[in-house]
Formats: C-alpha cells, structure tokens, sequence
C-alpha cells in the first residue's frame, strides 16, 4: 500500500511540474504581457500541499536548468536561471516554503491558502528584484529599488492577485477530490 501512495505522491508532482512548465508557455498579452507561472506554482502547492509542492516546484526548476525549454517563452538552462529575470523562476521556491510554513502553522483552510500565496508571492518578488538589481549592476551598471520595482513588480501586481484568487478557487473545488481540505 505504501508503495502506490509514493507512486501516486511521485505522478503528482510531475502532473503538476507539467502544469508549470504549460504555463510558463502561455502568455497573456497585456501592456506588460505576462505569463501564468506563479498560478500554476500556487495552485500545485494548494493542491498537493506545501512538501510535495516544494517537489514539483523543484522539479520544474531542475528541468530547465538541464536544458529543457520549460521556462517563459521556451527559455532554459543555467544562462536563464543565472540571467536577470532568474531570480524570480527560484523565487518559486521561496513561494512553496511560504506556502508549505503558513499551511503547517495555520491549516490548509482558504484564509490560510491565500495568505500563504500572497506571502510566497511577496518573497518572490523580493529575492527576484534583489537578484535583478545584481545582476543589472554585474552587466550594465547600476538600478535603483524603484527604477526595479517600477520594471519588474508594479505591473504584475493586479495580475498577480487574480492568479492568487484564481489559485485558491480551483485548489478549494479540486483539492477535496485530491484528499485535501
């Protein structure tokens, strides 16, 4: 019986490292155009938990870095992940950790959910504006917080908080189904 719960734990992951992967693919035009990314990386982690979550973040993260096209825009390897916007594809762990702490303190309950998104998210944007700023300051000389913010957060703000709404409906009609709360 353990055997197929890890067999199960294991097709999950990889499920939803593809989900990933197909939404780092979909680009939604808009004055910045965004991608789905942190959707799918919320809603893997609200459906399978903030462990197993970590997993298929980490999975993602790992495919690309060997090569695989699975970022934005079919970008991959360790040139994308070391590159200026790289920092917020591993800013994803940082979204499962959230996740997975505000889960283990406080329930997997929607409030908890959504805090935990909204909290992972913050941590994203903050070690990948970090990130951006030193690698802009590596290869181009320097970029103040605002200037980096304006760039890199301020437009994706509103898109971000849908996808967290968004996240959080589908992960309470599915997670039931799934054995979560």
């Amino acid at each position: 019986m353990r055997r197929t719960s890890n067999v199960r734990k294991m097709a999950r992951v990889a499920l939803m490292a593809g989900l990933i992967v197909i939404c780092s693919w979909i680009t939604i035009p808009a004055a910045v155009p965004f991608t789905l990314q942190t959707f799918a990386v919320f809603t893997a982690c609200a459906l399978l938990g903030g462990k197993t979550g970590l997993s298929a973040v980490g999975l993602y993260i790992l495919l690309g870095a060997v090569g695989l096209p699975v970022f934005s825009g079919f970008g991959a390897g360790l040139g994308t992940l070391l590159g200026p916007t790289g920092g917020y594809i591993l800013g994803f762990v940082f979204t499962a950790l959230a996740m997975w702490g505000v889960e283990a303190r406080f329930g997997a309950g929607l409030p908890a959910r959504i805090a935990g998104m909204a909290l992972g998210l913050l941590l994203c944007y903050a070690f990948g504006t970090a990130w951006f700023m030193a690698v802009y300051a590596r290869v181009g000389g320097t970029i103040g917080l605002g200037a980096a913010l304006s760039m890199c957060v301020l437009p994706f703000l509103a898109p971000d908080c849908i996808k967290i709404a968004l996240a959080a409906l589908i992960a309470a009609r599915l997670g039931p189904r799934l054995g979560r709360p």
